[in-house]
């Protein structure tokens, strides 16, 4: 997910976002643990895309 397309959301669909994210980071470790993924850099990307979106609700908080 771009930072363009994070700034266009509200602060309520980010947090969902963000739970969501964290779900599928945790699902795909699981995964992994039990069998290699194919594409292992799947878990890296999904840790991105986390950081992403707590980078963009803490820039939001701090305008405030």
């Amino acid at each position: 997910m771009k930072m363009k397309e994070l700034k266009e959301l509200d602060a309520n669909a980010l947090a969902e976002k963000l739970e969501t994210a964290k779900a599928q980071l945790n699902q795909l470790k699981l995964n992994h643990s039990i069998a290699p993924l194919e594409n292992p850099s799947q878990i890296k990307a999904a840790r991105r895309d986390i950081a992403r979106i707590e980078t963009e609700l803490r820039q939001r908080e701090l305008q405030k």
